[in-house]
């Protein structure tokens, strides 16, 4: 479950522990159940999300460029929202997985791997670009015109770069994305701030920063203008936005942003030692004389990349993301990660 705070923002962690508090301790007022009132009130949410991405972005600069877009929805949360909202930027749609009744036709997550039948309908359908939404639409995932699935990290990186050219300002981002978002802010005069991974974080930072995007590795974006959470319908407006100014395909895009290597690997741990091995990681990096970033779990900073250890926040497994310039230093810096935490 998520709760929401009245400025629509998810809870944080401390908010989180609070309210589980008070509902433990039992102290906050009760009514009979002969005492509340019944309150039914029907709205139209999707006319009104629909109205709110149309003032966000320009529509008729949009409409102008009359894209072909194919978008996969895994019969979720965007299901009946984003189509609609294609339609009303003027944009040819190609719809697969819109059934909101129906089962997930993959796995939810807008990953590479889960954009292989939205990457044959981009190129049978010569599409402009395609689309993969998250369960909640929350995550977006891209396919090129030539039928490419982009990694989840290239969807906020493609972001900040659409943004930044035309808004230079503050990116949020937590510390286990791509450094690649540096990258493009330094070509674009931004900067970049990190918070711990959650977008929680990301949304109470960007409030701080007034910042002009915020987003994870994990394909979530923030779109200000629009509401301070991930929206991947607002994500699909930023991009088409871009695209529809610079005029040129979204390969070429993708062409000249930061092309560095990640990986990400799982070590599964008994739940008792978790935090242990956490600590024994933390104890051998400082006594090599590195300097830790505790921001949220240990990153260390090397010549060759970076490296971030930090515990689930859903299942009993520490998390190992590093990221290097070229795939044999990013798989030497996951090698130097799990033998320190194998000790």
């Amino acid at each position: 479950m998520k709760f929401v705070r009245s400025d629509g923002l998810y809870l944080n962690h401390v908010q989180a522990e609070e309210l589980l508090d008070i509902y433990h301790q039992g102290e906050f007022a009760k009514a009979a159940w002969d005492r509340i009132q019944p309150a039914i009130e029907h709205q139209e949410p999707i006319a009104h999300h629909i109205e709110v991405l149309k003032a966000a972005f320009d529509l008729d600069l949009i409409k102008a460029r009359r894209f072909k877009v194919a978008i996969d929805c895994a019969n979720g949360a965007c299901s009946l929202l984003v189509p609609r909202w294609l339609a009303a930027a003027g944009c040819e749609v190609l719809t697969i997985n819109d059934d909101p009744a129906a089962a997930f036709p993959h796995r939810p997550e807008p990953t590479p791997e889960t954009m292989a039948q939205l990457a044959a309908v981009v190129k049978a359908g010569a599409a402009d670009i395609g689309f993969a939404h998250d369960a909640d639409g929350e995550r977006l995932g891209i396919v090129t015109e030539a039928g490419e699935p982009l990694s989840e990290e290239m969807t906020f990186a493609l972001a900040s770069r659409i943004r930044l050219e035309q808004n230079a300002g503050v990116v949020v981002t937590n510390v286990s994305t791509t450094g690649a978002i540096e990258q493009i802010a330094e070509r674009y005069r931004g900067t970049v701030v990190r918070t711990q991974v959650g977008q929680t974080y990301i949304s109470e930072a960007m409030l701080e920063c007034d910042a002009v995007l915020g987003g994870e590795g994990s394909g979530g974006l923030t779109v200000p203008e629009v509401q301070l959470t991930h929206d991947s319908a607002a994500a699909v407006g930023l991009v088409l936005d871009g695209l529809a100014r610079m005029r040129v395909p979204v390969s070429k895009v993708v062409e000249q942003l930061p092309r560095l290597f990640m990986l990400k690997h799982n070590l599964v741990v008994e739940p008792s030692r978790l935090y242990s091995v956490l600590q024994d990681f933390r104890l051998t990096v400082e006594h090599e004389h590195l300097t830790c970033d505790l921001t949220d779990g240990i990153r260390v900073d090397l010549p060759q990349g970076w490296i971030h250890v930090r515990a689930s926040n859903t299942e009993s497994l520490i998390r190992i993301i590093v990221e290097a310039d070229e795939q044999p230093n990013a798989r030497g810096l996951l090698d130097w990660a799990r033998d320190r935490l194998n000790k």
